[in-house]
């Protein structure tokens, strides 16, 4: 952790309304849910110098992995935060964050436990506050009951879905991938995706 601390937000909320000033000379500011060990990250930030890409992680072990892969690339477009996605309001304010990238999230698969899916109607709510009028989320998931679950929750509060696919790599490698994503790309596993956008009155 410590050879990885120029990484690592120690504070995140401190920059809620200021991530741009704080973190000069970037585009955009993308968020990233639950980044695991770091390659979509990593492979993100580095396509993508001139936006500035904020990953959340609330197992520290884990992020500990994904902050090195980014520090041995010396990538300077990469910030951690040691935290939950309830807790973005208090470290976004409204209409700060430019796109949300949400990879193959815990599915919850027990109907009393929906609430907590990232794409559960309350996490919408939070989302649309701290994106900006033009913002989207990027969506992918090998799980496609949780899929097709997600797109009817977007679509009953009011956003709207492009890129829809329940097969992603059907006709070869797309985008970058996550760890998991290789994984399941190597073993067959169809990958689903959605880019959703909320337009506001």
């Amino acid at each position: 952790m410590e050879r990885c601390s120029r990484v690592l937000i120690d504070d995140p909320a401190a920059l809620r309304g200021r991530w741009k000033t704080a973190v000069p000379g970037f585009d955009a500011l993308w968020l990233e849910l639950g980044c695991g060990k770091g390659r979509f990250t990593a492979d993100t930030a580095e396509q993508n110098p001139r936006e500035l890409l904020v990953a959340l992680e609330k197992v520290p072990d884990v992020m500990v992995m994904a902050m090195e892969r980014c520090c041995e690339r010396d990538l300077q477009n990469v910030r951690f935060i040691d935290g939950d996605a309830l807790a973005l309001p208090v470290l976004f304010e409204p209409d700060e964050v430019d796109r949300i990238y949400i990879n193959f999230c815990d599915p919850w698969p027990k109907n009393s436990a929906a609430k907590h899916r990232l794409t559960a109607p309350g996490f919408l709510e939070i989302y649309e506050t701290i994106l900006k009028p033009e913002g989207e989320i990027h969506f992918k998931t090998d799980n496609l009951p949780l899929f097709d679950w997600s797109v009817e929750s977007f679509e009953n509060n009011g956003w709207t879905l492009s890129e829809v696919t329940r097969d992603l790599h059907a006709n070869g490698p797309v985008g970058v991938m996550t760890d998991y994503e290789a994984k399941f790309y190597a073993e067959g596993v169809k990958i689903n995706r959605l880019v959703a956008r909320k337009e506001r009155a």
